[in-house]
């Protein structure tokens, strides 16, 4: 058990690996993917010592194990969780050593949704186009893990850096997103625009990696009927037939055929990855 690598023991409701993404390619209907929560992993990387755009896993609610097949150097960070080596706690948001054989668990997110785990020398998966992330829209980078599964890492960096503190804003109590208003938004009455601007929103249970779904009232529409197919954008707040907006996130398509009301501030997005199901979101108006 000498080789570089990890194995699966326990995948959880849905990890995959995740870097910054595979940016430039929108134009050939190639979403951007990559960490929902970038800061957050760009800090697990920092913490083990590798550059931020490394490959890390990002898993979703109740975490995954791995076992190391070699003495690696790991952080747990984003969603606050417990983690243990072989049944021993470990702190979460630092840099910790595992040994070669070592049952790595990361518990349960015990606020916010997405935990990522940094390794040193990175998920060294095959890159597609410039990265290894999971794109579950497309089908691009390796599947979602699954029990069995051996990820490849990279050559640990021999030595890290300082990181005082993790500088990370944990997850929110009320999503406040600041839009701008979108291409579309001559689609929507007045009172649709103001409803967005006024009226309080929920995460709904049915988001993902494509979209943040929201409950609430429905905007209305001041123009019937279809529109073609155009780009969308990340952060893109798009309005299907029932009225509720849908934030784009990470997986967004690259184009789609409902009006885009507004758009959000790409700022804001990584607190929309860690909103729970539940949680209010207030839509801002800036200029």
């Amino acid at each position: 058990m000498t080789d570089r690598a990890v194995a699966v023991v326990r995948a959880g409701a849905l990890t995959t690996v995740q870097d910054l993404g595979r940016t430039g390619h929108a134009h050939l209907g190639v979403p951007r993917s990559g960490a929902l929560d970038p800061g957050a992993a760009r800090l697990v990387n920092r913490l083990v010592g590798n550059p931020e755009g490394a490959a890390v896993l990002e898993t979703t609610v109740d975490g995954c194990a791995v076992r190391p097949r070699c003495a690696v150097t790991v952080a747990v960070g984003g969603a606050p969780c417990s983690v243990t080596v072989d049944g021993r706690p470990a702190a979460w948001g630092t840099a910790v050593r595992v040994g070669p054989g070592a049952l790595l668990e990361v518990g349960a997110a015990v606020r916010g949704l997405r935990s990522y785990v940094g390794f040193g020398g990175g998920v060294a998966v095959d890159p597609v186009l410039g990265s290894r992330s999971t794109d579950l829209l497309s089908g691009l980078g390796p599947a979602p893990l699954a029990v069995g599964v051996v990820l490849p890492l990279g050559e640990e960096p021999s030595a890290r850096g300082a990181v005082d503190s993790p500088p990370w804003p944990g997850p929110p109590d009320e999503l406040v997103l600041r839009v701008r208003r979108g291409p579309r938004d001559d689609w929507f009455t007045g009172a649709a625009l103001q409803t967005l601007a006024t009226r309080a929103y929920r995460v709904s249970s049915s988001s993902n990696r494509i979209g943040l779904r929201t409950e609430g009232p429905p905007l209305e529409r001041a123009v019937p009927g279809e529109l073609p197919s155009e780009g969308m954008v990340l952060g893109a707040v798009q309005v299907p037939p029932d009225g509720r907006p849908v934030v784009f996130l990470a997986d967004h398509p690259t184009t789609g055929g409902y009006p885009v009301i507004a758009v959000v501030r790409e700022g804001d997005l990584a607190a929309a990855a860690q909103a729970v199901p539940g949680t209010a979101v207030r839509f801002v108006p800036v200029r």
